[in-house]
């Protein structure tokens, strides 16, 4: 059996980016959407993790 945890795509198909190239729909960047599926499911992680930073950081007005 794997220890690899697949990590799901947080895209919500609301594909529009911000002035500072952020996702409104997913909280990615350009950058990192661009480089998703390459990614290892580490490195995926690792995305997901700055997302749940920058959704509270843009989100700092709602109880999240």
């Amino acid at each position: 059996m794997s220890d690899v945890t697949f990590v799901k795509s947080p895209c919500i198909s609301i594909c529009v980016l911000s002035e500072d190239n952020i996702c409104d729909g997913c909280y990615r960047s350009s950058q990192e959407i661009t480089d998703w599926s390459a990614m290892s499911e580490p490195a995926k992680a690792q995305v997901m993790e700055v997302v749940r930073i920058r959704l509270k950081q843009m989100n700092k007005h709602l109880l999240l």
